[in-house]
């Protein structure tokens, strides 16, 4: 199957919306180049036209965007390309081809494959760091938007009792559930395809909720991350570049009260307690 690109240009002001707009529309993740533009992905070129007329109509003159078709790629060995070990405090990120020195117990094999979560990207390095510092033993963890299985996984190295993750592509969960037998802590983690809206209140009450997603989404999220949380609860924010700082820290409001933050090559996370 052949994928296309859908590249979107619009105003600033209408961008988050547009963005969350494009990740419930078509189920998968939306790229923010450097230049605004948002890269969506569709299955075939008929079906990419037929979201640039939706977003046209739903949208305006204001949102210009063009299709491209994708090469094909084997995923099966692209992957792989610039893989290798990463230290993010006590955690070592790895791929399971390469040997690493670090002690098995706080060793994170992942083989992200065609999902999302690899400790190259700095949104997830910047939520590992969080994770890393304020998890205790026996927490109990949820994690949206899980992808890979990265940040569940860690969770699990790291001491959590239970780690759920719940992953919009279907396609993912497998991959997160073969990298949690690889790590050995499939008895202490899960993954679930579905909202992460309607699944997070059914999930909690939980010690800590990550949420590695865009601003817009991680805005829309924030009551269900609210409601999810138990009393005095710990939510993680990610996915969000240093800009954003300023657009997003208001956005808690009264429900949240931060008390740590990190910065990896640009991204910035923070940390938040439920009041």
């Amino acid at each position: 199957m052949s994928w296309c690109a859908v590249d979107v240009r619009s105003p600033p002001d209408s961008r988050d919306a547009v963005a969350s707009w494009l990740v419930g529309r078509t189920g998968q993740a939306v790229e923010e180049r450097n230049d605004g533009i948002l890269v969506g992905f569709s299955e075939t070129e008929g079906s990419a036209e037929q979201l640039l007329g939706e977003l046209h109509a739903r949208f305006g003159a204001g949102v210009e965007g063009r299709a491209r078709t994708l090469p094909v790629v084997d995923w099966s060995a692209r992957w792989r390309d610039g893989l290798g070990p990463r230290a993010i405090g006590r955690l070592t990120v790895t791929p399971s081809w390469l040997a690493s020195a670090a002690p098995a117990e706080t060793r994170v094999i992942i083989d992200p494959e065609s999902a999302f979560g690899t400790g190259e990207h700095g949104s997830t390095r910047s939520a590992l760091a969080l994770l890393e510092r304020h998890l205790q033993p026996g927490d109990r963890v949820l994690d949206l938007g899980s992808g890979s299985g990265i940040l569940t996984i860690a969770a699990a190295k790291l001491g959590a009792a239970r780690a759920t993750g719940v992953e919009l592509d279907e396609e993912a969960d497998p991959i997160a559930a073969a990298n949690a037998r690889r790590n050995g802590v499939a008895d202490r983690v899960c993954f679930i395809t579905g909202e992460a809206a309607a699944l997070a209140p059914l999930l909690g009450p939980a010690d800590i909720v990550l949420s590695n997603i865009l601003r817009s989404v991680n805005l829309t999220l924030l009551p269900a991350i609210r409601s999810s949380l138990r009393p005095g609860g710990l939510a993680i924010f990610a996915g969000m570049e240093g800009a954003e700082r300023e657009l997003f820290l208001p956005a808690l409001g009264a429900g949240f009260a931060p008390v740590d933050e990190a910065v990896d090559d640009g991204w910035w996370a923070v940390a938040a307690r439920g009041r």
